[in-house]
């Protein structure tokens, strides 16, 4: 059996076909490690800041000075986002409560509304990438088999019109189509995998963040203030009314 299986024999072997196939393929290769290696780079910085960004966030003994404690600590701006938009809310209730149509609004409830539209907002930022990867998952696979079929019926063509064909003339071609699957799992496995991860450390961080937002619409409404940071845990700090 000579036939070779190098990429450059492969490549000339194939028509346009296999070609679009194999660069689709390689595109969504890269698209998919360019989100992972960005997510997780990203993912990193933000669990490494976020526990350090709320803690000084609550011991700061003002609004502004929570604000540019946690704006210096969290440097993926997730969190400074909804603190920003609680506080900004906050203002404009204190400064409007008294006249105009929303001079009725209990401010529980206007402060529950823009916290609840900044922390959506923050869960988008957070799970940014995530559609592409599971759509690559999902169809790679597929693609890499569109590929093998097409492979296969290119090479079969090619043998049509032979009195005789030896194995060693169809096991070459067909070996190379084979490879078209081989690829698309390459691509779709990690795709997967990553995903999963991503999901999972989304769910934390935005558990994090629906619990600083609870602390937020407290504290803005109520005066209840958390001197403690939430532990790795999980358990919620104690509030304390605010001096």
């Amino acid at each position: 059996m000579n036939a070779s299986f190098d990429v450059a024999h492969i490549w000339a072997q194939s028509d346009a076909v296999a070609h679009a196939t194999a660069l689709v393929l390689l595109a969504m290769s890269i698209a998919s490690w360019t989100i992972i290696i960005g997510k997780t780079a990203g993912l990193l910085r933000l669990r490494r800041s976020m526990l350090g960004a709320v803690d000084s966030f609550w011991r700061a003994e003002s609004r502004e000075e929570a604000l540019a404690a946690i704006s210096a600590h969290d440097r993926s701006k997730v969190f400074t986002s909804v603190a920003a938009d609680a506080f900004e809310a906050a203002q404009a209730y204190e400064g409007r409560r008294t006249g105009g149509i929303g001079a009725g609004v209990d401010a529980s409830e206007f402060l529950g509304r823009t916290l609840q539209q900044s922390t959506v907002a923050a869960q988008a930022r957070v799970e940014q990438g995530l559609t592409m990867l599971a759509s690559v998952g999902a169809t790679a696979p597929f693609v890499g088999l569109f590929g093998t079929v097409w492979g296969i019926y290119h090479a079969l063509v090619g043998l049509s019109g032979q009195s005789a064909v030896v194995l060693d003339q169809v096991a070459g071609p067909v070996g190379e189509a084979l490879i078209m699957t081989a690829a698309g799992l390459f691509v779709a496995i990690p795709a997967v995998l990553a995903y999963n991860a991503f999901s999972r450390a989304n769910r934390l961080v935005l558990a994090r963040l629906d619990g600083f937002a609870n602390g937020l619409h407290a504290y803005l409404v109520a005066g209840v203030r958390l001197s403690q940071r939430v532990d790795d845990g999980g358990t919620p700090p104690r509030p304390q009314q605010a001096s």
